[in-house]
């Protein structure tokens, strides 16, 4: 696990299972919010900030509630992960 003071970044890490279950669960919302299909939603990687809770900025080739999608960024296949 990361050091990581309250509110600020993970390093960059590759995705795994558990980050793909959270896309896999978030899709129908992110679809609702740009009013997209995405036929293609497998993460590649992310990171987290530790608030409240965690955040999960989680690049796709595309507290203890439930998760919900804030924003979606589209085509950026090469950018660095950074909030928005």
């Amino acid at each position: 696990m990361d050091a990581i003071k309250c509110g600020g970044f993970s390093k960059v890490k590759d995705a795994d299972e558990e980050i793909q279950t959270i896309c896999d669960e978030m899709k129908p919302l992110a679809e609702q919010k740009t009013g997209r299909n995405f036929e293609v939603f497998t993460a590649k990687s992310y990171k987290t900030q530790v608030v409240a809770g965690t955040n999960y900025f989680i690049k796709l080739p595309c507290y203890g509630g439930e998760a919900v999608v804030t924003g979606v960024e589209d085509h950026h296949d090469n950018d660095p992960i950074q909030p928005f």
